[in-house]
């Protein structure tokens, strides 16, 4: 149990307790996790600025907040703004960007075999390679490295994504 009293020139004159009982604890923490994004940051901040000066360390040792996440949210309590995540810029980058020409490449194997729906309802490419062959030519038309190239399923997604559907070409009738 802390006591602390801020200075004289501080809007606060008074003594303020700062101690954290478990269920105060548990309070903010239930809180905090069903809050997400700017809203929890904002929370965070709300909060440290309550408890007043020391309370960012204050809240890192005892509530287990992190104070890279308080600042942001401080900085957004103070500028008004809403700072974007940008949760789409991290993870791993697709095959298209680590090897820039692999769908032209794809399209130039698949192409020459590519059929259309036979019955006309649908703009769908139909081809009669699987993605295990379209890999095995990346390697030997395109001289492609095995290490290098995505997986078979990757392959099968990327074709999915070109328009192209594995299935065989259905026959008419005449």
């Amino acid at each position: 149990m802390q006591k602390v009293d801020f200075p004289a020139d501080s809007s606060r004159r008074s003594v303020v307790r700062r101690d954290f009982t478990d269920g105060i604890k548990s309070l903010l923490k239930s809180a905090v996790a069903k809050l997400k994004g700017s809203a929890r940051r904002r929370f965070l901040a709300e909060t440290v600025r309550e408890l007043g000066p020391g309370g960012q360390g204050l809240a890192e040792r005892e509530l287990g907040w992190n104070r890279g996440t308080i600042r942001k949210g401080m900085h957004e309590l103070t500028a008004g703004l809403e700072c974007k995540d940008a949760f789409c810029l991290r993870g791993r980058k697709g095959s298209e960007k680590h090897l820039p020409y692999l769908l032209d490449d794809i399209r130039d194997i698949v192409e020459p075999g590519a059929h259309v729906d036979a019955t006309l309802r649908t703009s769908r490419l139909y081809i009669k390679l699987t993605a295990r062959q379209v890999r095995a030519q990346l390697i030997e038309q395109k001289n492609y490295k095995e290490e290098e190239l995505p997986k078979r399923r990757t392959i099968n997604t990327i074709l999915n994504k070109l328009g192209y559907r594995l299935r065989k070409v259905k026959k008419t009738n005449h």
